[in-house]
């Protein structure tokens, strides 16, 4: 991103970043803004997810969040005009972008009747209610550039070690040396991290004193492999849901992951439900053609959309388990946890019945004969 290139007419040399925003800016952005169209950086964003090589990514523990997947979290984390949200491993700004689209149609709800607050809170929010950190300058750039292009919101995109430097305060503008006052966090964090990036939890929910937590990690994480963060976080943060998700990496990783929902500042009760989802099935199918586009790659052929929403109305209480549609018993359960921080994951709470029924006993008794009238025919047996 940062190798310059010759501008042919001034021979002025120009980073690739100011190139390829002079171009949206000049030639795509007035078209979409005269639309009033604000998700052309989520769109930019499936872009830069399905095309951009990230140097060494898979050594480098580097996987960009699908944006179905950060409106899905956010979704979870009830984030609102009045949200502060933080990521500490921010990526290209995925799950910042897919907050400040609901903190913008939030506001734009609440301000109907009023154009002004409406205008003054938009500024708001770009300007003081998110923040993110990004240690490697390259994917820094993608998140400044993902912000810029929602018109700013950059001021607190900073390119900083989020466990060893970051204080949890402004580190810029006249809010600085002032507390981020966080109440949402979104993250998905590398997860050659300790306790497969639990670390990172730990470190901003430490920094939070009430709200929700949103975290997309390797599942394992959730069954011993993130201890002793996992145990740690329970005795101020109460586990709210497990989703055990599909293969949403497929082609960018191999591994399996899960949503973990937790409510911030209160300490974790072990008689409290927590609700186990397997998504597995979450409506699309994913192929892995490397030279094919986001709509091939990733085609809705189940209700996709319906079926996260549904998702994001039963974990939140908005909707009964009996009024689901695509949600059932077999994929929902509530059940206790305890307070070891080990036993997150669905598997670990899915009860599967051995009891054998009449069905099993008749299916037994046909292949038994279905064999001895075969064998008896063979001449094997008299």
């Amino acid at each position: 991103l940062e190798e310059p290139r010759t501008v042919k007419d001034t021979n002025r040399v120009e980073s690739r970043l100011k190139t390829v925003y002079r171009e949206v800016e000049q030639n795509i952005m007035p078209t979409f803004l005269s639309a009033e169209h604000l998700d052309f950086t989520g769109k930019l964003f499936n872009v830069l997810n399905e095309w951009v090589d990230i140097p060494d990514g898979e050594r480098n523990d580097v996987v960009l969040t699908p944006r179905y997947v950060t409106e899905f979290m956010a979704k979870l984390a009830e984030v609102n005009m009045n949200s502060h949200v933080w990521d500490y491993a921010a990526g290209s700004g995925g799950f910042l972008i897919s907050a400040m689209k609901l903190m913008l149609k939030d506001a734009e709800q609440q301000y109907k009747t009023s154009p002004e607050k409406y205008v003054d809170k938009v500024a708001e929010i770009k300007k003081y209610q998110l923040l993110g950190c990004e240690i490697r300058p390259d994917i820094y750039l993608l998140a400044v550039l993902n912000m810029i292009l929602m018109k700013d919101g950059s001021a607190t995109i900073l390119n900083i070690d989020s466990l060893e430097k970051f204080s949890g305060m402004y580190e810029q503008g006249d809010r600085k040396g002032q507390a981020f006052p966080a109440d949402v966090f979104l993250l998905n964090p590398p997860y050659s991290a300790e306790g497969k990036g639990f670390i990172f939890v730990e470190k901003a929910l430490k920094r939070m004193k009430s709200g929700k937590a949103c975290v997309l990690i390797q599942e394992n994480a959730g069954s011993g492999n993130g201890l002793p963060f996992t145990k740690k976080l329970l005795e101020n943060n109460t586990l709210i849901a497990s989703i055990h998700m599909s293969d949403i990496f497929r082609g960018k990783a191999s591994v399996q992951t899960a949503v973990y929902l937790f409510e911030v500042g209160k300490p974790h009760d072990v008689n409290k439900y927590v609700k186990f989802v397997d998504f597995s099935d979450d409506g699309y199918t994913r192929q892995d053609r490397k030279k094919s586009s986001q709509e091939v790659n990733l085609r809705d052929t189940g209700n996709a959309l319906e079926r996260y929403q549904e998702v994001v109305d039963l974990i939140l209480d908005r909707k009964k388990l009996k009024d689901c549609l695509y949600i059932t018993d077999e994929i929902f359960i509530e059940d206790k946890i305890t307070n070891r921080g080990d036993d997150w994951t669905f598997k670990q709470h899915k009860v599967i019945d051995l009891t054998p029924t009449e069905d099993d006993f008749k299916k037994v008794v046909a292949d038994f004969l279905a064999w001895k009238v075969g064998a008896m025919m063979r001449g094997e047996i008299n």
